[in-house]
């Protein structure tokens, strides 16, 4: 069952991220040569009546692609050049590349308000809910009620951002600035305290998070927009943390680590899976929008420069960085999955 799952959404995250692609193509009068769901070999596939494009779902759930003509090369003699990509309105050109990632975070946005209609809407600001006596920060003048809006200085607008806060400060002091009910802002020196359950040790603060839930649509789909907004933020806290060394590569899941978590969260219930499949769309909207060569946000950047300087640049020069870049990615896709295969064994 955690392999259907873990099929189930990898396949929903990648067919929306492609279909966004795949649609405004079609829309743009774009060639299509196919539309594949996963990598490898393929293992069905069909074409509709009066329909160019390939439909194909290959052997490994772990990508996908749509292929459009014109948008590697400079012209493709086949296909009739008003519906190679590269010929193409600026707008239309970039609004394709765009959708992908628009979609991704449009049912994310829908994914997450059904689970709030559903489960209710959680509280998403950081309120101390309770302080435990036993621990240095009941001896300070943070109390039940006060909302925390920073963390050594940096804004806290989310308990996401909190909890990423509290991860890459792990063991540290911290000086947290509260805003009690009254208004008045005060900030205070926090310190951990090392402790074991279970035979795992880690350090705590000693505090708790209000955790009240409220119901119906508007909270609903309030919750939907700060919510995606405030998982964009710490994925973009992520990466930046990834590139001053203050959070390892170790820190990442690859396909195999994301195999776990789907069946433990599978395990919790439905609301569980559709929070991560809007959780996962996000990340990939969020990845892919990274102007990055092989990214959607890395041909993104050729477009922008593209319009700044009035000519295209040569499609050779474009097509090896975006090669050199899928390396690169294939190489680090590599360096994570043999992390997560030592991780099963730890």
């Amino acid at each position: 069952m955690t392999l259907i799952y873990f099929i189930l959404v990898l396949s929903i995250t990648i067919l929306i991220h492609e279909l966004g692609h795949f649609l405004f193509a079609k829309k743009a009068g774009i060639y299509v040569y196919e539309f594949s769901l996963g990598m490898g070999p393929r293992i069905f596939h069909f074409k509709r009546k009066n329909d160019e494009t390939v439909y194909a779902i290959r052997l490994f759930p772990i990508g996908g692609f749509v292929s459009m003509a014109g948008e590697d090369i400079e012209s493709d003699d086949a296909v009739p050049a008003e519906k190679q990509m590269c010929n193409k309105p600026w707008f239309q050109r970039f609004m394709t590349i765009s959708a992908g990632v628009l979609f991704n975070f449009i049912l994310a946005i829908v994914l997450l308000f059904i689970v709030a209609l559903i489960h209710g809407t959680p509280e998403t600001k950081p309120y101390i809910d309770t302080l435990d006596s036993a621990y240095p920060i009941a001896n300070t003048q943070i109390t039940s009620g006060d909302l925390i809006t920073e963390i050594n200085g940096k804004k806290i607008r989310s308990m996401d951002r909190l909890l990423l806060e509290l991860q890459i400060h792990t063991g540290e002091t911290l000086a947290i600035t509260v805003k009690h009910e009254n208004g008045e802002i005060e900030t205070v020196s926090v310190n951990p305290v090392l402790t074991e359950e279970d035979g795992v040790k880690g350090y705590r603060y000693g505090f708790t998070l209000k955790n009240e839930t409220k119901t119906g649509i508007l909270p609903a789909i309030q919750y939907a927009f700060v919510k995606t907004g405030s998982l964009m933020e710490q994925m973009g806290m992520i990466v930046g943390y990834l590139l001053t060394g203050k959070l390892s590569l170790d820190n990442l899941a690859g396909p195999i680590g994301i195999f776990q978590i789907v069946g433990d969260t599978a395990k919790a219930g439905f609301i569980n899976l559709l929070y991560l499949i809007a959780y996962l769309c996000i990340n990939v909207g969020f990845i892919n929008f990274i102007p990055l060569p092989a990214f959607d946000g890395g041909r993104l950047l050729f477009l922008i420069i593209e319009k700044i300087k009035g000519s295209r640049i040569s499609p050779k020069v474009e097509n090896t960085i975006h090669s050199i870049g899928f390396l690169l990615l294939m190489i680090l896709m590599v360096f994570i999955t043999y992390h997560d295969i030592i991780r099963l064994f730890h």
